[in-house]
């Protein structure tokens, strides 16, 4: 038995409500469950109920045994003493307050349909990885597209309220927190938190006062980054060096150096090399001066991909690296392009809408998502395997919030295909 299913059914009440009891064999009558509650005290909150002829108002706790009160120390919480009702599984000891008053009890184990709770426990036990896979395709399409709704609308939350942390550390500079995102963005999956440490050693206005001149601001960023400790007789580096030991003295930027160790360049394809990338988001700074004005207000794919077409400096069009000059591609190709959209624009929009309530802005969010190509990845893929469709990017990015809020840690009593099927065995 888990905490989380006796939550489950008391919220929906899925139990017999026929001839209600207490422990103390008083009728019990349920008139509102209550709304249940996410932070530290009681489960629910503002239920009611009547015991006898009293009705009584306040919260219910939800405990598989009785004793799980004193085990969990409510006792000694203050936030505990308007408990109206204590809602078990199994009652195994009667529980006072602190003035001596019986907490009224309700046992459940006998009121629950076993097939309920079989269906449940088959779910938690299962091995695979989406644990209703077997039953998937008994499950109506409605579900289906309510659990990626509710999981895409999770996801774009999270997303909003990670900006919104970084945006509070900067004072409420949008352009300054857009710059941030983008570069931690750039860093796509391996290199993103480098990047974004980056961003962070040298701010937006630091590198806007070197505009008219790109090799301070890639020499700030390659220095700062740590890519040019090392002795070279190219000379493009031997720039670079002297540019930023003239810079890091100027605006004492040695505390902040990442090392070059950092970054990561295995398993990348050469074109997403971070020496590449940091070298494409300095001309695109140098190019573009309102990056988050640009981005909340740019609607198409190929309006993006102009912003983002800043060429790099005529280095960075025949080397991935330092040194080893080649024939390479510097410019970021569709897909790339796509998943910074996803990334960048699609968080700084949906945290915009909630921090001006301008919803709008979570349509326009939405509309990139569904115009955008899906991705291929494990995740999708596992999906696909079950015929739930990933059309788009929309698709994909709730199927993968689906995937990783609800089914690695087996919360399906949160999650509406989880719901239906449990609901199902009634």
């Amino acid at each position: 038995m888990q905490e989380d299913f006796l939550h489950f059914i008391w919220q929906f009440q899925y139990f017999n409500r026929q001839q209600l009891l207490t422990t103390a064999s008083e009728s019990l009558h349920i008139l509102n469950p209550g709304l249940a509650n996410d932070h530290a005290g009681p489960d629910f909150s503002q239920a009611r109920i009547r015991i006898g002829n009293i009705e009584w108002a306040g919260q219910v706790e939800i405990h598989i045994k009785s004793s799980d009160w004193e085990a969990h120390q409510h006792q000694h919480d203050l936030a505990y003493e308007n408990v109206i009702l204590h809602v078990v599984w199994h009652n195994d000891k009667p529980i006072c307050r602190k003035d001596g008053s019986l907490i009224p009890t309700l046992e459940l184990k006998e009121r629950v349909n076993v097939q309920l709770l079989g269906r449940y426990n088959y779910l938690l036990a299962n091995k695979n990885v989406i644990p209703c896979a077997s039953l998937f395709a008994l499950v109506p399409d409605i579900h289906k597209v309510h659990a990626l709704d509710k999981a895409l609308m999770q996801r774009l939350q999270y997303k909003a309220a990670t900006v919104q942390e970084l945006l509070a550390v900067n004072g409420q500079d949008w352009e300054e927190t857009t710059y941030q995102w983008l570069a931690r963005s750039m860093g796509f999956k391996l290199n993103a938190e480098p990047f974004l440490q980056l961003a962070k050693a040298i701010p937006l206005k630091l590198l806007q006062k070197h505009r008219d001149n790109l090799l301070q601001m890639e020499a700030l960023l390659f220095g700062q980054a740590g890519f040019l400790e090392e002795q070279s007789n190219d000379a493009y580096v031997q720039s670079l060096q002297k540019e930023y030991k003239f810079l890091s003295h100027k605006y004492q930027l040695a505390g902040t150096k990442l090392s070059v160790g950092q970054w990561k360049f295995a398993k990348l394809r050469p074109v997403n090399f971070p020496t590449l990338r940091i070298a494409h988001l300095a001309a695109l700074l140098q190019v573009h001066q309102n990056l988050f004005s640009l981005f909340i207000h740019t609607d198409t794919l190929h309006a993006f991909a102009d912003i983002l077409a800043a060429p790099p400096s005529s280095y960075w069009q025949h080397h991935y690296t330092f040194e080893k000059e080649t024939k390479i591609t510097s410019h970021l190709g569709k897909e790339s392009i796509s998943n910074l959209v996803i990334n960048t624009v699609v968080p700084i929009l949906a945290c915009y809408a909630q921090q001006k309530d301008k919803y709008a802005y979570i349509d326009t969010a939405i509309a990139w998502l569904e115009s955008l190509p899906a991705e291929d990845n494990y995740i999708t893929r596992l999906w696909k395997e079950l015929q739930l469709p990933v059309k788009n990017a929309f698709d994909a990015q709730a199927s993968i919030e689906l995937y990783n809020i609800f089914c690695v840690p087996v919360k399906c009593l949160s999650c509406p295909v989880g719901v239906h099927l449990i609901k199902k065995s009634q």
